[in-house]
């Protein structure tokens, strides 16, 4: 079967190959044989494959996240059937045609949803309602500001918190997609600019904003300290420039802040990961949480679809053809 492998890290364009694998063995106890339908490609895997994030035993099939179709199931596997579709554990190893993975954790998803949709639930979503509920305490009412809020991330943050009764100023550098974030239940959106902390302060007043996302860095990262209010937190899953976040030191000591980087991987993933995707999927089915998706790609077309996430756009890979 086919599979997307790197022998050593380095640039994707030059270590990333296709090749044919073994199949997999029957699934054993606990244990469920799968094909892999979706998987996306997003930055955290070409910093697997470079060995920045992380450096896995070589051989190694990269793939952090996925929607797969249940082929068989081992004894002892209850709740799950032939058919269903499932959110693949997350770096389970996604671009490849067909796995064996742990039950435990699996559910199967609603039949009604869209299954490209369904791929992107393992990552984004999690990263989203962990850092709503993770990294500083929020009630009903609060107010969470982040960037790059036409993100996966960013479009997860904005339909988790309203479920969870919490508002969200919403920070983005494409006008285009304000429409569509007010449409997805943002309460406030602005461009990432330098009028934004005053123009949001005028709408939402003294209101408390308890916690800033940033996935931008750089110096806009100042204007996410603006808004926060005194003892809020900052909190960083991600980076689009290579350079330091701007902190202003003052700022920070004079309003109690405090600053974190985030990853879900961190996380354990049958308590804390796997509960958020059952939150999500509901909203993913009814069409609540939409990630718009640039281009699909065939896994022989790995190298392209790596192209085109570097040019920007959510891109998926269609592992089974």
């Amino acid at each position: 079967m086919r599979a997307i492998q790197i022998e050593q890290f380095g640039d994707p364009a030059e270590v990333l190959r296709v090749v044919d694998i073994d199949e997999p063995p029957p699934p054993g106890p606990h244990e469920v044989l799968v094909s892999v339908e979706f998987s996306p490609l997003n930055k955290h895997d070409l910093l697997v494959v470079t060995g920045m994030l992380a450096r896995p035993p070589l051989p190694h099939i990269p793939g952090a996240e996925g929607v797969a179709r249940v082929l068989a199931t081992g004894a002892g596997v209850d709740g799950l059937q032939v058919g269903d579709l499932v959110v693949l554990p997350l770096y389970a190893g996604a671009w490849r045609e067909r796995l064996v993975v742990p039950a435990d954790g699996l559910f199967a998803l609603p039949s009604s949803g869209d299954i490209e949709q369904y791929s992107m639930l393992g990552s984004n979503p999690p990263t989203a309602g962990l850092m709503l509920s993770e990294c500083t305490a929020l009630t009903p009412g609060d107010w969470v500001v982040q960037n790059a809020a036409n993100s996966g991330v960013g479009r997860s943050l904005i339909a988790l918190a309203k479920l969870r009764g919490l508002k969200t100023i919403n920070l983005a550098r494409d006008d285009a997609t304000f429409a569509e974030l007010t449409a997805a239940g943002a309460d406030v959106v602005h461009a990432d600019d330098p009028d934004a902390v005053s123009d949001v302060r005028a709408v939402i007043g003294d209101a408390r904003v308890a916690l800033a996302v940033d996935a931008v860095g750089g110096p806009g990262v100042a204007r996410l300290l603006e808004l926060l209010s005194d003892g809020g937190s900052l909190v960083s899953y991600s980076w689009a420039r290579d350079e330091p976040m701007w902190i202003d030191t003052s700022m920070l000591v004079a309003k109690h802040l405090s600053v974190r980087g985030f990853f879900v991987g961190d996380f354990d993933y049958r308590d804390k990961v796997v509960p958020v995707i059952r939150e999500a999927a509901p909203l993913v089915a009814d069409g609540t949480l939409v990630v718009p998706v640039a281009a699909v790609y065939p896994v022989e077309h790995i190298q392209d679809a790596v192209q085109h996430l570097l040019r920007g756009g959510k891109i998926l890979l269609n592992v089974a053809g």
